[in-house]
């Protein structure tokens, strides 16, 4: 646990003005060593944080943040209301090192709501602390108190995925500079922040006859089963600068779904797959979570909080709340979804009942309810199985869709307003206008869903919509064909902004390169749309 001194900063010297620090102070060399040894045995000198920083979890008053050093240090940070550091404020963190790969994080706390703090992160030897190496910075802005100060927020997921990798020839991930220049709050990681499961080929044949090259590392040659693997899996996405660049100064609110472990995993699952040596997939998903938890910012995870768990609401002051979900370590087995009778369901009947407790205490404007899968599309789980909540019957609520009802339930009971979700997952881009007059069950109010993705995966066709809760689509955009290049665009992230005088909430989907396909204008104080 990080405890506060107060003090001059332990490396004093010029600090870069705002724009140096978000163009070449996080610029490390895209070559950084991702071998499973430990950086110690190959490396003298000063400790240094060539992963760049990242923040997480931002509320009004307090935050997390990360740094991976190269060799066993101490983390100290420091904050400041200013780009000079003056009077600013030490935070003294772990000493990092083998157990946790090398990566930290120290919470900081009592800062000024609705204003931007700026951090840099030092590491210093842990035999000698006078030898430190150089601070590493970043910024972010504190969710606001007050309702009058708007709100942005970016999201999208699935990177890295269907053998697409860093592409040199791209300039890495640019989707990253782009969201960073909108200049957002924060960005909702929705999931498959890593694809355990994908292992990256040197190069890639184009469907136009052109060449894909990847940047590979011994880790992303093979399926992730170690934690040394899964390590390197997240490690792997931090080689790219842009990204770097970008967490820098935009913090995360980040969940998981299935990729970060494998495709389409449950929790008791035995694979059948002969590229992986162990099969059971508990196994796997104990060691994901474990690098899951030292590679994000996250407050809920090991050793942070007890219980080790993903889902969470995190507080954006009066205008927001984002409850985010996990739908992947507490669901029942993926089957054809016909159940009269389901309790675990997707959500499991723990993290069910802690959802509705929050939604029905939250007094934010708006509750974003941040999925890992959609509600109402059709995901296959091979021929006779479904992934997700739907299965494609377009009756009443069976299987998973049990869940789902009593929650759509509860909401309207209670009269709660202001849900909206919001996913990713299926690697195009859509919209979800959820009618209860078009729906078999009917006890619900009206709400929305917006889908967006990937960041730079794949692009896969649009899926079939389940008529059990009424959805309505007014927009979509997917590819015709599978596994569609982020060379042939169809890369995509969504743009939300709450203003802070109407309250009302703006909601554009994003293609990479600028455009705006579509936009929608929420009002506030309902319970439905």
């Amino acid at each position: 646990m990080a405890h506060e001194e107060p003090g001059n900063p332990l490396t004093p010297g010029l600090v870069p003005a705002r724009r140096t620090l978000l163009r070449g102070s996080l610029a490390a060399s895209a070559a950084l060593s991702l071998s499973g040894a430990a950086p110690a045995q190959a490396l003298k000198g000063r400790p240094a944080a060539k992963w760049g920083v990242q923040a997480g979890d931002v509320t009004s008053s307090s935050g997390l943040i990360w740094v991976r050093s190269d060799r066993r240090a101490r983390m100290v940070v420091e904050t400041s209301a200013t780009e000079s550091f003056r009077n600013a404020r030490r935070w003294i963190g772990p000493v990092v090192g083998p157990d946790t790969d090398y990566t930290g994080m120290t919470p900081v706390h009592g800062l000024p709501a609705g204003e931007q703090v700026h951090y840099r992160v030092m590491l210093a030897d842990a035999d000698d602390p006078r030898r430190t190496g150089e601070p590493v910075r970043g910024t972010f802005r504190t969710a606001p108190d007050k309702r009058r100060h708007k709100v942005r927020f970016l999201w999208s997921g699935d990177l890295a995925g269907q053998g697409w990798g860093i592409n040199p020839d791209r300039g890495g991930y640019p989707i990253f500079e782009e969201m960073r220049r909108l200049d957002p709050d924060f960005f909702l990681n929705s999931g498959d922040s890593i694809y355990a499961d994908g292992p990256l080929a040197e190069k890639v044949a184009l469907p136009d006859g052109g060449v894909w090259r990847n940047v590979v590392t011994e880790e992303k040659s093979k399926v992730a089963e170690t934690l040394a693997e899964f390590r390197g899996n997240f490690r792997y996405n931090l080689l790219d600068g842009k990204l770097r660049r970008f967490q820098a100064q935009v913090p995360s609110i980040v969940q998981w779904d299935d990729h970060e472990v494998l495709n389409n995993w449950y929790p008791g699952e035995i694979l059948d797959d002969d590229r992986y040596k162990v099969k059971d997939v508990d196994t796997l998903a104990a060691r994901s979570l474990r690098a899951f938890s030292e590679y994000h910012p996250l407050t809920t995870l090991p050793p942070k909080d007890e219980d080790g768990r993903v889902y969470r609401v995190v507080r954006h002051g009066p205008l927001l709340d984002v409850f985010v979900l996990d739908m992947r370590a507490y669901r029942g087995p993926n089957s054809p979804g016909r159940q009269d009778q389901a309790p675990r369901g997707i959500l499991g009947e723990r993290q069910l009942k802690w959802l509705k407790r929050e939604l029905s205490r939250s007094r934010a404007v708006w509750k974003v309810i941040a999925s890992d899968m959609p509600v109402g599309l059709v995901v296959p789980d091979g021929k006779t199985d479904f992934e997700g909540v739907a299965q494609g019957d377009p009756g009443a609520p069976l299987g998973r869709e049990l869940q789902l009802a009593e929650l759509l339930r509860h909401i309207k009971t209670e009269r709660i307003t202001g849900t909206v979700w919001f996913t990713t997952d299926v690697h195009y881009t859509c919209a979800q206008h959820y009618e209860p007059e078009k729906a078999a069950f009917k006890d619900f109010e009206p709400f929305w869903e917006f889908v967006s993705g990937p960041l730079n995966a794949g692009g896969f066709p649009a899926l079939k919509l389940d008529g059990t809760f009424g959805p309505a689509q007014p927009f979509v955009k997917a590819p015709e064909t599978a596994n569609v290049p982020p060379t042939e665009g169809g890369q995509y992230f969504g743009q939300v902004d709450i203003d802070g005088e109407s309250g009302e909430m703006t909601v554009r989907l994003r293609e990479e390169g600028g455009a705006v396909l579509f936009t929608k204008v929420l009002q506030p104080g309902r319970v439905g749309q």
